[in-house]
């Protein structure tokens, strides 16, 4: 099983857009680590807070900037001097995409654009990744699974087709332009720090507060759609492992080879809380998407044989990881829902 080199990171200047987020915090940690100068595009808000990277204070640089405004991509590209960007920033959330498409696309699909201009005219780039997701899949057959990087798109969300957009705009900038673009589609990944809005979130939440608030009900959505869970840190070691092994203009699946409902996910994630029979399930139905993707399972074949990367994180540690970073954020734990 590989993993990413010290030798290749240390020192390099990294770039990342959707630093304060999720899976940019966790990637930051893993460059710091290993020496690199880490860079990002930071979109300033009324409260700025973004306890995600609150801990790196010191340890990387941020740039103001926006995603649908090119200048200052090119004003932070120019002064932090990258060989490596990851392109991470986005409109993430799928129910969000439904109620407000045309941000979602603005957000994912001119920003994509936006950031593959900037490289265009920005000397120093030696390869650019773009976090594309499973969802590009969409609508799978059972008879296609599991999930080659060859399965045909047919995207369910706006947000699916937002990345199916970026994923090809990366692609044909690879052969028109020659900007050393590596896609990856990662499936669903979680851990500790991810969105309060998110299916694993709600759920490790919810038994977070069984076990600290006494809470007996864990109130999910849609308990049919099995998904394709993986670790974060995971995911963000097979990123670096795509920029040092990945051929540009390629695509390569990431994900656990294995899928689980989420009612099953709920019931698993009650019994590593130790709340097994104490906790029950409850279906809300207005919590359903408009268009749900049913069935997500990765082959993540080429990634085992192209850049050595194979899943190691089973999934009882990261709920196990997830609940725990619940109980040890008490204002995260107790804050109510809009």
């Amino acid at each position: 099983m590989a993993e990413p080199s010290e030798s290749f990171w240390a020192g390099r200047n990294v770039f990342i857009t959707g630093i304060t987020g999720f899976m940019g915090s966790h990637l930051s940690e893993k460059l710091v680590g290993m020496g690199a100068k880490v860079y990002g595009l930071l979109r300033r808000h009324a409260v700025p807070l973004y306890p995600n990277i609150a801990h790196m204070r010191g340890k990387i640089k941020v740039f103001e900037g926006n995603l649908v405004d090119m200048p200052s991509i090119m004003s932070a590209l120019k002064e932090s001097e990258p060989s490596v960007l990851f392109h991470l920033a986005a409109q993430s959330y799928v129910p969000l995409s439904f109620q407000a498409p045309y941000d979602t696309y603005k957000t994912n699909i001119i920003g994509t654009a936006n950031v593959l201009e900037a490289l265009r005219h920005y000397d120093g780039i030696e390869k650019m990744h773009f976090a594309g997701s499973s969802e590009e899949y969409g609508l799978v057959l059972e008879n296609e699974l599991p999930i080659k990087e060859t399965n045909q798109l047919r995207p369910l969300s706006p947000y699916a087709v937002s990345k199916v957009a970026g994923d090809y705009m990366c692609y044909t900038h690879f052969r028109c332009y020659k900007i050393p673009a590596v896609r990856t589609r990662a499936f669903n990944h979680t851990g500790p720090r991810r969105g309060l809005h998110f299916v694993t979130s709600i759920i490790a939440r919810q038994v977070a507060r069984g076990i600290k608030l006494k809470e007996r009900k864990l109130v999910i959505g849609n308990p049919e759609p099995k998904r394709d869970f993986s670790d974060v840190r995971d995911i963000a070691r097979g990123y670096m492992l795509a920029v040092e092994k990945g051929k540009s203009g390629e695509v390569y699946n990431l994900g656990s080879g294995k899928n689980i409902s989420i009612g099953e996910l709920a019931n698993l994630a009650i019994k590593t809380g130790g709340l097994k029979g104490k906790m029950d399930v409850e279906i809300d139905k207005s919590r359903y998407r408009p268009a749900e993707v049913m069935v997500l399972k990765c082959d993540y074949s080429k990634a085992k044989k192209e850049l050595g990367w194979e899943p190691k994180i089973p999934l009882e540690k990261t709920l196990k990881d997830l609940i725990d970073y619940f109980l040890e954020n008490d204002n995260l734990l107790r804050i109510e829902e809009y």
